[in-house]
């Protein structure tokens, strides 16, 4: 098993064995590889992932709750809830915010659920009223600088139903300029402008 953490677009995997996923990254001369937990070596691979050389790392252990908790000492975590739309045509709603192809998500409330919180990110950002859960689909990690804070966001992503009728809203001070259904056979051309925990998205939700 492993957790993929993005450091901008630079996945780190924490892992208790290798597997076919992370098999091409521990050869490679630009990815980072350690096999020893301790807090000298979480220092060393946080520090390894934020150069500019590196483009990978690896961080093996055979317990990996242990090494995940480990690991997760040095971050503040901050939860999120967000939705992979399809409307009744089959096609996916994304955003376009700040530049890049995305999909509607944000922060926790205090005492919401991380359900309750996807749907209400969804409705504020695309101005979406009727939509409905279906089902989990997948969890996304990455990192990013608050200050002199070191956040680590946990993303918890839900598959979600609605229809092509509704007017859609762009939620401006969100940075959100545009909204668009995409149908699924296009979406690979959306990649290339896109974070890749959103593609990892979109691939769960293909998937399925």
């Amino acid at each position: 098993m492993h957790i993929k953490i993005y450091f901008d677009s630079k996945p780190l995997f924490l892992c208790d064995a290798i597997d076919t996923e992370i098999e091409p990254y521990v050869h490679h001369d630009d990815a980072v590889f350690i096999d020893e937990l301790d807090s000298h070596t979480i220092k060393s691979m946080i520090h390894e992932m934020e150069d500019d050389k590196v483009h990978a790392g690896v961080f093996l252990h055979s317990d990996l709750e242990k090494l995940k908790k480990a690991f997760f000492k040095k971050f503040t975590l901050i939860e999120t809830g967000g939705g992979l739309i399809a409307n009744e045509k089959g096609e996916l709603l994304l955003i376009f915010r700040r530049g890049k192809w995305d999909l509607p998500k944000g922060k926790l409330d205090k005492g919401e659920t991380l359900e309750e919180c996807a749907i209400r990110e969804v409705r504020e950002e695309t101005g979406i009223e009727q939509v409905e859960i279906i089902a989990p689909l997948t969890t996304t990690w990455h990192t990013y600088h608050e200050g002199t804070k070191f956040i680590l966001k946990k993303s918890n992503w839900y598959t979600m139903k609605s229809d092509s009728h509704q007017e859609l809203t762009p939620q401006q001070e969100e940075d959100i300029n545009e909204l668009k259904w995409v149908d699924e056979k296009d979406l690979p051309g959306y990649y290339s402008n896109m974070f890749p925990s959103v593609i990892d998205v979109l691939k769960a939700g293909l998937a399925k």
